[in-house]
């Protein structure tokens, strides 16, 4: 089996291709994974910490209000008007239509008497001297209790302040709604998993949580946070289920109360859950497409290394051919030159001839008749044809002549003519009719005319060979028009009804070597070698074609100023 001469090449290439791009693919996405989910962290907390801190205020607001409502009631009456149970009736409806929260309203005496109430219960005449909370504010003037059962076996919880008189001391106390209270607690909304609630310091729920947890009961899930502090601190901790939570917990100002927001730790990080799927579906969408890209880039190398190879091989042909063609072309100059100096000789014989037979007629030694006017006929032929040939040798001479470019002004209304002249005989033999027009006002164009001669005739044989694959000997067209464009520029139009060029080809017709004629048919360097040229000349070449249409050549070059 034949082995692969390119093998060791495509390993090499494909190993470059892949980890080329493949470490610093893998690079940016570690580090920019890294980045974001440093971010995404550091956001996610920062925005439940702002959430608990926004929470705090609301409860300590709250707290705050109920009561300033009733150091407002202790300041504005004494005890004996709110003994009176029209005016606490009066002053308890004030209160409830400001907020809902209070559920009733009692004054007590300084020895825990209930004097005074209003509210769902009955309660007057009760003794709450040896009740904490009593005994609380007669301590420190106010009070907030935990949530307790007290006399109505209903968990709730108090406001209470003290007021003193040289004539005696008495109590303010109001129950908060612990239904209203626990929503407001509640009312924190994160995520899915999101929740909010309030333990003592005992680690006793103070709210209800939504995930579970009675109220007055025990946290299962205690956080060990004995030293009260008023910043907001952020963990991860495990329940006892074993499900981990990012903890979010500050104490209250108005209560040794430590607020909690916790929210499930996937719940919390999803985005950054979402971006991991995302980064590994990149990186295998990306390592598949590196993957795939460098086994087609390694192929498509490969097998243009293969052409190049070849190319090279037929470019040998090429130039070969070539050389044989340049040697042709100065032989087929010698060739001129040679068969010019005999056609002089013919053109003095011929003169002479017919010097001697004019003679011969002016002596009468010739008389007029049918033979006569056949021969001298037959004389002006032979001098035509002898003329012809001297311009065609004289053609051959000039287009093979080897000399230095030499630029001159050239009118191209008499110089485009010519050329056409060399090839209009070889045209109408192939049933090709030649049109040129030449508008009027075209101005002078400075060039080399050998060189500017070498590219129109190259353009009229291609487009000739094109009209003779599509025609055969009839129906071509080869149209020339010339004419100013642009103010300072002329173009020269080279336009044929021949085969057209293939759109896959139309952008190499100009590339060296580059040829659709069949092997021996062409070297490829004529249209390279005519662009090069015009581009010398300071000019623009370009070509439009359409299959089976035809095919037009564009020239367009400098006029000569003034």
């Amino acid at each position: 089996m034949r082995q692969d001469p390119y093998a060791n090449i495509k390993r090499t290439l494909l190993g470059i291709m892949i980890l080329v791009p493949v470490v610093p693919f893998i690079l940016v996405l570690s580090i920019g994974y890294y980045y974001f989910t440093t971010s995404l962290e550091t956001n996610t907390i920062a925005g439940m910490k702002h959430i608990v801190e926004d929470h705090r205020q609301m409860i300590e607001a709250f707290l705050k209000e109920r009561r300033a409502d009733l150091e407002f009631i202790l300041n504005s009456y004494e005890f004996g008007a709110l003994a009176d149970p029209q005016t606490l009736y009066d002053i308890f409806e004030q209160l409830q239509k400001e907020s809902d929260a209070f559920v009733d309203l009692g004054v007590f005496n300084k020895e825990g008497l209930h004097v005074t109430y209003q509210g769902p219960y009955r309660l007057i005449g009760r003794d709450y001297s040896e009740e904490p909370w009593f005994q609380e504010v007669i301590k420190k003037g106010v009070y907030i209790s935990d949530i307790f059962l007290g006399f109505r076996k209903v968990p709730h919880f108090v406001i209470a302040l003290k007021r003193e008189s040289p004539a005696m001391t008495w109590v303010v106390r109001a129950t908060i709604d612990t239904y209203m209270f626990n929503n407001l607690v509640k009312s924190v909304r994160i995520g899915k998993t999101g929740e909010a609630y309030i333990l003592n310091e005992k680690g006793v729920f103070q709210t209800q949580r939504r995930s579970g947890g009675i109220l007055m009961g025990e946290d299962p899930d205690r956080i060990q946070e004995t030293a009260q502090h008023r910043d907001i601190r952020t963990f991860i901790k495990k329940d006892r289920k074993g499900d981990e939570y990012l903890y979010a917990t500050t104490w209250l100002e108005a209560k040794r109360w430590m607020l909690v927001v916790r929210q499930e730790k996937a719940d919390a990080f999803s985005a950054l859950q979402s971006a991991t799927y995302l980064i590994i579906l990149i990186i295998v969408i990306g390592g598949t497409g590196i993957i795939a890209a460098a086994f087609y880039i390694t192929h498509s190398i490969a097998r243009r290394m293969e052409k190049m190879d070849l190319e090279k091989d037929r470019l040998g042909e090429q130039l070969i051919r070539a050389s044989r063609l340049a040697e042709l072309g100065e032989m087929a100059a010698g060739f001129a030159h040679e068969i010019n100096n005999p056609l002089q000789i013919m053109k003095s014989e011929q003169t002479l001839v017919k010097t001697i037979l004019s003679d011969l007629k002016e002596k009468g030694e010739l008389e007029e008749s049918e033979d006569l006017r056949d021969l001298e006929d037959s004389m002006n032929q032979i001098n035509l044809q002898v003329d012809r040939c001297a311009q065609i040798t004289q053609a051959i001479l000039k287009f093979g002549r080897k000399s230095e470019p030499v630029s001159k002004d050239l009118d191209l209304g008499r110089f485009i003519p010519d050329i056409i002249g060399m090839i209009s005989k070889k045209a109408s033999v192939q049933g090709i009719t030649v049109e040129h027009e030449i508008q009027s006002l075209t101005p002078s164009i400075h060039g080399d005319p050998a060189q500017l001669q070498q590219v129109l005739l190259n353009l009229f044989n291609n487009a000739i060979d094109a009209i003779n694959h599509k025609h055969g000997s009839r129906g071509g067209e080869l149209v020339v028009d010339v004419g100013p464009k642009d103010g300072d520029k002329v173009q020269i139009s080279v336009s044929d009804n021949g085969c057209g060029i293939d759109p896959e080809n139309l952008k190499k017709v100009f590339s060296p070597f580059f040829t659709t004629k069949p092997v021996g048919k062409g070297t490829g360097l004529g249209l390279s070698v005519c662009f090069g040229i015009i581009d010398s000349m300071g000019g623009d070449m370009n070509v439009n074609s359409e299959m089976g249409v035809g095919t037009t050549f564009k020239i367009v070059l400098p006029a000569v100023r003034g």
